[in-house]
């Protein structure tokens, strides 16, 4: 009867993160490129000035459109930057990273949207907390007649941060690089729950659940204040670590990007081959770039909808960064590191420990200490995942229960419960349940932003001539 269940949810799982949702998430982009002239592109200087710029005082928001940008990171830049760009690359060929950039370079006007929407249709809750996302974009922006589909995405979001995104399959990441790096072969061992068990998952169990339970129980103003500690922190250390396997390896990078570009095509395919190869690079490559940015999926704009900002558009071009850092850069350092080291092609070789061998060959040091650095980056991404999603379910859970904080309050102790068994959880059945709701979340946001597309178009024209106006006066 399980094993039946399993099969089910898997082949719903594959339906859901398959084709049909891909072209949709990629077809909505390519529409608002059009409708928006590029603007990913041709505004990305200007993004960048506004997410290095200074918040103003009198500005309505909660927390600053940096701590903003970096609780939306805490939750995309995970163990997917790591293990999923390996899988894709193992699994689609190098040619899977050329198809990721362009997810990015389509998903970065997505995410622009969803957080204009979300800081626009934003509403003051009684107690004077900001709270909004495609919930709220979908009741107000569409009218009270599509509330129901916004419960739809409230409901979705509630059960990716407790059933498995946020909180079994990040912690279970966490306590097997802590258990693979410090006990590898289970010499320290105990009986739990009728199986055994090493210290080190114990004990790194312990105390990640600790550490979540200290910053969640403050609330958002404490997740933004440790994500925008943590979140440049790791994500420097990661790119640095893998700037240094670039710069030493500098004369094999020319040859990784063409080798990136034929294998996205085809070309090195044998005979008859090449569109099957490229088919597989194409669906593997976009589909872990989506999964990694999460553009489109709806969850950043929740983050964003509680930011100091000036305008929903000044937001929205801060937002969008989010998936130029996740993917453009550090996804691009992941893969480049792999294909330059060929740990890709090694047979036997599967998720973290292709990235593993990439670093202990890559780098100039000894291969224990290149194992620590990435274990290191691996438990920062998985830890602020953690505390990212419990933020945005918390906040889809709010506007379930009309903004019962009691039923939230609860539910705090439950997300911190689900992380504290975590590491004991082996049912996959829980992990593709949450998968399928990732994927689901993604449907009625983007409804919703093909739908007010035209209010993302008209307030964005107004914020660049009120832009072009200041600067002629």
């Amino acid at each position: 009867m399980l094993e039946e269940v399993s099969k089910f949810l898997k082949t719903v799982d594959d339906l859901v993160w398959g084709i049909p949702l891909i072209v949709l998430i990629l077809a909505v982009g390519l529409f608002l490129t059009i409708r928006l002239k590029g603007l990913q592109i041709t505004k990305l200087p200007m993004a960048i000035k506004h997410l290095l710029a200074n918040e103003k005082s009198g500005e309505e928001g909660e927390v600053s459109s940096f701590a903003a940008l970096c609780t939306s990171l805490s939750a995309t830049i995970g163990t997917g930057n790591i293990v999923g760009v390996a899988t894709a690359i193992v699994e689609g060929g190098p040619g899977a990273l050329f198809w990721m950039w362009l997810a990015a370079i389509v998903g970065t006007v997505t995410k622009y949207s969803e957080c204009l929407l979300a800081v626009k249709y934003r509403v003051v809750a009684e107690d004077g907390h900001i709270i909004g996302g495609p919930f709220y974009y979908i009741e107000n922006g569409m009218g009270k007649n599509w509330k129901w589909l916004g419960k739809v995405f409230a409901f979705f979001g509630v059960g990716v941060g407790l059933l498995g995104i946020g909180t079994f399959t990040q912690i279970n990441g966490i306590t097997s690089a802590v258990n693979n790096f410090f006990d590898a072969n289970n010499q320290w061992t105990v009986d739990l729950f009728g199986r055994t068990y090493s210290w080190t998952v114990i004990i790194a169990g312990l105390i990640l659940t600790v550490c979540v339970a200290l910053v969640i129980i403050g609330g958002l103003h404490r997740i933004s204040a440790v994500a925008q500690v943590i979140v440049p922190f790791m994500a420097l250390t990661y790119v640095l670590a893998a700037l240094v396997i670039l710069v030493v390896n500098y004369a094999k990078i020319p040859a990784a990007i063409v080798e990136i570009v034929q294998s996205a095509f085809g070309v090195r395919a044998v005979a008859g081959g090449a569109m099957g190869t490229m088919i597989v690079a194409m669906q593997k490559g976009i589909a872990r770039g989506i999964f990694s940015n999460e553009a489109g999926l709806g969850s950043a704009p929740i983050a964003a909808a509680a930011a100091k900002t000036e305008s929903p558009v000044a937001q929205g071009l801060v937002s969008m960064m989010g998936t130029f850092i996740d993917t453009i850069i550090i996804c691009t350092m992941t893969g480049l590191t792999i294909v330059i080291t060929g740990s890709w092609n090694i047979k036997g070789l599967e998720g973290v420990a292709v990235t593993t061998r990439a670093f202990q060959e890559g780098l100039p040091i000894s291969p224990q200490i290149s194992a620590f650095i990435l274990m290191l980056c691996l438990v920062f991404f998985a830890f602020t995942t953690i505390l990212g999603w419990d933020y945005y379910s918390e906040r889809c859970l709010e506007y379930l229960t009309g903004g019962k904080l009691q039923i939230v309050k609860a539910y705090r102790i439950l997300y911190i419960f689900c992380v504290l068994i975590g590491p004991f959880m082996t049912v996959s059945a829980v992990w593709t349940i949450a998968d399928i709701f990732n994927g689901l979340m993604a449907i009625p946001n983007l409804i919703a932003v093909v739908a007010l597309n035209g209010v993302v178009v008209a307030e964005t024209k107004k914020y660049l001539e009120k832009l072009k106006k200041a600067q002629y006066n």
